[in-house]
């Protein structure tokens, strides 16, 4: 994989909830400079980001239901819309989590449904990344959030929201590999700090990442060439 490569796939990440306007800045200045594919901001910021990011290759992502999952799906709804319409192409939709753990299998599917083609409703080129929160789920259960990510209409599973107790994992990304093969994306993120991690979770079937240390990843590249 080349630099550019890299840089590409990586969601460029800031998620603090400390997180100021001169950082906003700061993360789109650095996107521009490294080439990465997104940035991925909370809601409030999405249409900042994509003013200051008019024009050039990165396109934003944002969070939806983040990052609990919790908030009911007309309140999701109404975020993704508004996102999107603020120019927000990516939209990172937190699994309820809670309906996954009832067995309420049909619930789940149908607010990610809901909100994907609500989506694609508003603008096109825009999707849906299901985040599953591995870290709270069995093997059984990653495995059916995969499939009801995929029944919905997701063009993306995603590992974590980086809140919970644990974040991408080798391991949790083949696995979700081995459920949806070709037919949807995968996207690790939380945690990941090191061109070593990145390139195992890659090989193991990801096909975005979701970082805040993108720029000591590539400079890891930089290095080693």
């Amino acid at each position: 994989m080349t630099r550019n490569q890299m840089a590409e796939i990586i969601d460029h990440t800031l998620l603090k909830a400390t997180a100021s306007e001169r950082d906003i800045l700061l993360l789109c200045e650095e996107a521009r400079l490294y080439g990465f594919g997104y940035v991925c901001v909370n809601p409030c910021w999405v249409k900042k980001a994509s003013a200051e990011l008019s024009g050039t290759k990165t396109r934003i992502c944002t969070v939806i239901g983040f990052p609990l999952g919790a908030t009911t799906t007309p309140v999701k709804l109404s975020e993704a819309v508004e996102a999107v319409q603020n120019g927000c192409s990516g939209v990172d939709l937190v699994i309820n989590l809670g309906a996954l753990k009832s067995g309420s299998y049909r619930q789940a599917e149908g607010e990610i449904k809901a909100v994907a083609d609500a989506v694609s409703a508003c603008r096109k080129d825009a999707h849906v990344k299901v985040i599953i929160e591995t870290c709270y789920l069995s093997s059984q259960e990653k495995k059916t959030a995969c499939l009801i990510a995929r029944d919905a209409g997701a063009r993306f599973v995603k590992t974590s929201t980086g809140f919970g107790s644990a974040g991408a994992t080798v391991e949790d990304v083949a696995l979700m590999k081995s459920v949806i093969g070709q037919e949807m994306g995968i996207k690790a993120a939380g945690g990941i700090k090191t061109l070593a991690q990145a390139i195992a979770l890659v090989e193991a079937g990801a096909t975005r990442l979701g970082t805040s240390s993108g720029i000591a990843i590539i400079k890891e590249m930089d290095a080693a060439q």
